[in-house]
């Protein structure tokens, strides 16, 4: 392949109905697909002698709460012989079990286990489907948009029980005085003292 619009072309007649659509924006080609396609387009990108994408370099998730197809996932692919890239995408419901790429490319052991733990989207066949950056106790996924900002409880590591531990949040008594508003938009005793300052 010499040129972007090339291997767009190539995909297109190749694959032609497993693509939903294509572009060409900041030099990388970007694909949509659907799911079901995923393993097919992967094999064909990976191992056909125009495209030779070889090494997959992420896979993030993009979340959409208010849709019904809630979350976009995102695949980002290099082939270092044509010095191209390609971002491949398609979107799923909540609860969807999708299928992995670790019998195709081994790399996408962390990165699915990283997009598991951090949104909560599972991958069918995948060997090791844990948590990888939360403790194994921890409730929600911090990358929704849904995750709440403030709580009663922190996480801690207890040096007695040698091991990462949730309890509630204990504060001296002069501290004790929640008034729930958002920390983005300020505290009481903030905005006072901003607005002693502006007479001042």
């Amino acid at each position: 392949m010499t040129s972007l619009t090339d291997l767009e072309k190539k995909i297109n007649s190749e694959l032609t109905t497993k693509i939903n659509s294509t572009g060409i924006k900041h030099n990388q080609l970007y694909v949509e697909i659907d799911k079901e396609d995923l393993i097919d387009v992967t094999l064909f990108i990976k191992t056909n002698k125009n495209t030779k994408f070889r090494q997959l370099i992420d896979i993030t998730v993009v979340d959409y709460p208010e849709k019904t197809q809630r979350f976009k996932i995102v695949y980002l692919f290099l082939s270092h012989e044509f010095n191209q890239r390609m971002v491949l995408s398609y979107e799923i419901n909540e609860n969807e079990v999708i299928s992995s790429l670790t019998s195709i490319f081994p790399s996408a052991n962390w990165m699915e286990r990283e997009v598991f733990d951090m949104y909560g989207v599972s991958f069918k066949d995948h060997p090791d489907l844990r948590r990888i950056l939360t403790d194994y106790g921890f409730k929600g996924h911090p990358l929704r948009k849904d995750f709440p900002l403030t709580g009663h409880t922190e996480v801690r590591y207890s040096e007695d029980k040698k091991k990462v531990i949730n309890e509630p949040v204990k504060l001296e008594q002069n501290y004790r005085n929640f008034d729930y508003e958002s920390p983005w938009e300020g505290t009481k005793y903030i905005k006072e003292q901003t607005k002693n300052d502006k007479k001042n």
